[in-house]
């Protein structure tokens, strides 16, 4: 994105020491079996779950999303947000199919033959009523996707748009490409044969998020902060907090990756 706002390089510049040591993670390296790629699975579909839920939840603070229709807010924030669910949701696969990321994401799981009881539990807890934390618990998630989970869901809560789209951003959007690539890279050097649905899915996340989907979100948190200092300084707050959670879920499965390796 050519020419950021200086907002958007200031808070870039404060957040590239917790970013380096979330792309630097030795969580990565530390995968030396198939089987180990498991407890990263099971922490990190979690992830890929509560991204859904917190870009949702911008869609409707953005968008209108209840009868009658009326027109809501402004028509570039809705044209971007919009544009970034239909590939999160929907996403086309090679053969021409679609899916979201998330049932991509399981079935990759499932294809590792990865564990998928806890977040199976999750999803029947919520279906039966359950809040988020409740279902959590009940399903037994590790403790370090709870606490990153439950901090999605903080966000949310505030239903301030411009601190979602932040952390949206900066949390998720703008850091999966660099992130991801050092954990393809060291699958493919590992396991060049293996893991071939869940390399996709990684390597999906790298083209779409490093050349579409970053540069809408970058946008989108531009425009939703403008000049407002407040909200910038708000923006950074939840944004630091945000990546803490990720560098401590990554520290979480990299404990659980050594466990089994012991």
């Amino acid at each position: 994105m050519a020419n950021l706002p200086k907002e958007i390089q200031a808070l870039q510049a404060k957040i590239a020491p917790i970013e380096a040591q979330i792309i630097q993670h030795p969580l990565y390296k530390s995968i030396q079996k198939p089987e180990e790629l498991h407890p990263f699975m099971q922490h990190h579909v979690l992830a890929v779950w509560d991204f859904m839920s917190l870009l949702k939840a911008l869609q409707i603070e953005l968008t209108c999303m209840q009868l009658p229709w009326r027109p809501t807010g402004n028509a570039e924030t809705r044209f971007l947000i919009n544009e970034i669910v239909v590939g999160e949701e929907s996403d086309e696969l090679p053969d021409g199919s679609h899916i979201s990321h998330f049932e991509l994401y399981l079935q990759a799981m499932q294809k590792a033959e990865a564990d998928l009881g806890p977040i199976q539990a999750l999803l029947k807890a919520l279906e039966e009523g359950q809040t988020v934390k409740e279902a959590l618990q009940t399903a037994k998630i590790p403790e370090g996707a709870q606490k990153f989970v439950n901090f999605t869901f903080e966000v949310i809560a505030t239903g301030k748009p411009h601190i979602m789209a932040a952390v949206f951003t900066f949390g998720r959007e703008d850091l999966i490409p660099d992130m991801f690539q050092a954990m393809v890279d060291d699958l493919n050097a590992r396991f060049p044969n293996d893991l071939s649905l869940f390399k996709y899915y990684l390597d999906r996340h790298i083209e779409v998020d490093g050349d579409h989907h970053s540069h809408l979100a970058l946008s989108m948190t531009a425009q939703l902060c403008g000049q407002d200092p407040e909200k910038w300084a708000e923006a950074e707050q939840y944004v630091l907090q945000a990546l803490q959670m990720r560098k401590m879920l990554w520290d979480s499965a990299y404990e659980a990756i050594m466990a089994v390796q012991v």
